[in-house]
């Protein structure tokens, strides 16, 4: 079969790439991270990370994508047959990502229009809470919170809409608009949150260095996991978009690009956080410690909570914000998606239109029954779940599978024809030894905290997803495959 799709330049390619690694991640996450594990000194184990994992991975996927050219289940039963059903296991993780991913988006969403007449109130917890993400009493899960379950309803068809179009027309087109506009929007936020008084005591809270934390594995483990969810790393993402790389293309270069990008992003945007919540501290005269929150809580509590006090300006701000948010949110749904919408196509032999219309229903479909009184609870439970268990565990699959079964040197030649840095023997020891036990050793200590901590609803939860994918993997891997030869 030969790949119907194409890019029409390396630069629309960026632009996807950059799109699906800039997300809620670089955003909400990033400085949290930063400042929970040592501050400056965590910027150590952080370009670590990115040196001997980042880099590499996503050369090794662009290589994968490349010189296949096809889907990421056909890769994988070309390389042996019996491996197609862990392409499957993959993707299947990846469209649940899709799934409870535009359930954040539609919050976002709701937020963004709440933004322009603060209807949140004084009390943003409540807020959130009773209108968009309901709480962790499982006796809410019997209504739906209507603003959020309309959001995921508007927000499917805006990624069908762009999904089911060819990728130049529809991911390519719309990523070589919404990242620039995402990166102006962010640089005007972050530009302006500099000059408030007490962005000094914000950046300097972020900053200041625990060199003591360098010796605690769990910093390096949680720099590492930043680095795999920042860059959307082993998601078959950057595989699927490679292999609609004309030829020509600088392989290597476009991955230095996309990871200088995303890194300068999330480090440029923590100031921004940090400068923001400086200025609450200094004009509310709350200490830093309570203000500084993981995602959601950041994003959706304390936020507004500032924009309440800023005057005028936070008029101008918090819709500025959520608008970034949600263009950061939407190219990362689309890069999450194409896994599935490329492997499912190659393998029934269905057009792309009708691939996308049939995964945007079933998606749909799933995501609103993450949208009752126990939104935010259930979307916590599977994305620790997901990341953590299966994702995780799949990337250092795939890297024993890439390095020892097929044969990492088999991808030197694509990788350095064209560009301007080249790879080698460093670069295949870490694919081959250093990276697969990084990998197994985090997702040993992730699957032991996981569990040792999980209640009894949440192993539920995390059972039904596992029994979900091993079925529809299976099922998916039976099917014959459309035209093969």
């Amino acid at each position: 079969m030969t790949q119907q799709a194409q890019w029409d330049s390396s630069l629309a390619f960026i632009f996807a790439m950059i799109g699906a690694a800039v997300g809620l991640g670089n955003i909400w996450r990033f400085s949290y991270v930063l400042y929970s594990n040592g501050g400056g000194s965590f910027f150590i184990p952080y370009f670590v990370a990115i040196a001997i994992m980042g880099i590499p991975f996503l050369i090794l996927e662009y290589g994968v994508g490349f010189s296949f050219k096809e889907s990421f289940s056909k890769i994988m039963r070309k390389i042996k047959p019996q491996f197609e059903i862990i392409a499957w296991i993959l993707v299947l993780f990846v469209f649940i990502v899709t799934i409870y991913y535009m359930v954040i988006l539609s919050w976002d969403l709701v937020y963004l229009l709440s933004s322009f007449t603060f209807n949140w109130g004084t009390d943003t917890a409540a807020y959130f809470v009773n209108s968009v993400g309901g709480s962790s009493n499982l006796s809410n899960a019997s209504f739906l919170l209507i603003p959020t379950t309309v959001g995921v309803l508007v927000l499917w068809v805006i990624l069908w809409f762009i999904s089911h179009r060819d990728v130049d027309k529809g991911i390519g087109k719309v990523s070589k608009i919404l990242i620039p506009a995402l990166f102006v929007i962010m640089g005007i936020i972050i530009v302006y949150a500099l000059t408030l008084p007490g962005a000094g005591v914000g950046i300097s809270t972020l900053l200041t260095p625990d060199w003591s934390m360098l010796l605690n594995v769990n910093i390096w483990l949680a720099a590492f996991a930043q680095i795999i969810f920042s860059l959307s790393m082993g998601q078959a993402i950057a595989l699927t978009y490679a292999s609609y790389l004309p030829e020509n293309s600088k392989l290597i270069d476009n991955v230095l690009i996309v990871v200088a990008s995303n890194s300068g992003f999330e480090i440029c945007t923590a100031f921004g956080v940090f400068s923001i919540l400086g200025y609450m501290s200094v004009t509310a005269g709350t200490p830093m410690v309570q203000l500084v929150t993981e995602g959601t809580g950041l994003v959706f509590i304390v936020f507004p909570m500032i924009f309440n006090i800023m005057g005028p300006v936070g008029r101008i701000l918090a819709p500025l914000l959520f608008l970034a948010i949600l263009f950061a949110g939407v190219t990362s749904a689309l890069g999450f998606l194409e896994p599935m919408l490329s492997s499912t196509s190659a393998k029934l032999g269905w057009s792309r239109k009708k691939t996308a219309t049939v995964l945007s229903i079933i998606g749909c479909a799933f995501s609103l029954l993450l949208t009752t009184g126990i939104s935010s609870y259930l979307v916590g439970i599977i994305d620790t779940f997901v990341n953590e268990f299966g994702i995780l565990l799949l990337i250092g699959i795939q890297c024993i599978i890439f390095a020892w079964f097929y044969g990492v040197e088999h991808f030197l030649p694509a990788l350095n024809e064209h560009s301007t840095f080249k790879v080698g023997k460093t670069w295949s020891f870490v694919i081959k030894y250093l990276l697969p036990l990084v990998l197994i050793v985090m997702w040993a200590i992730g699957i032991v905290q996981l569990f040792s901590t999980a209640k009894t609803f949440e192993i539920i939860v995390d059972l039904v997803i596992i029994i979900s994918v091993l079925v529809f993997a299976f099922v998916l891997t039976k099917v014959k495959p459309s035209g093969d030869s």
